[in-house]
């Protein structure tokens, strides 16, 4: 089981997501497409599948249902049901 404790930054291991990674992880959970996220957040369409791309290396899948999946899993979403 996942400590509930959130890491610093000088202690957050290199797989861990960032908290802009975490952010834009659940923009994608609330339905919103890459240029959507850009605009919310005020980057670039790249940035965010620059994001997007190092999220799923990080979690070591190939799609974004992947991704939402194994961040569910290892609680990296925190979902409201």
């Amino acid at each position: 089981m996942r400590s509930t404790k959130r890491r610093t930054s000088r202690h957050r291991r290199p797989e861990d997501l960032t908290p802009r990674e975490q952010q834009i992880l659940q923009l994608i959970w609330s339905g919103l497409m890459n240029r959507e996220i850009a605009l919310r957040l005020k980057i670039s369409v790249k940035t965010v599948e620059a994001h997007r791309a190092t999220m799923m290396k990080k979690v070591r899948v190939s799609n974004t249902a992947q991704l939402i999946r194994t961040a569910i899993q290892e609680e990296l979403l925190s979902v409201k049901v």
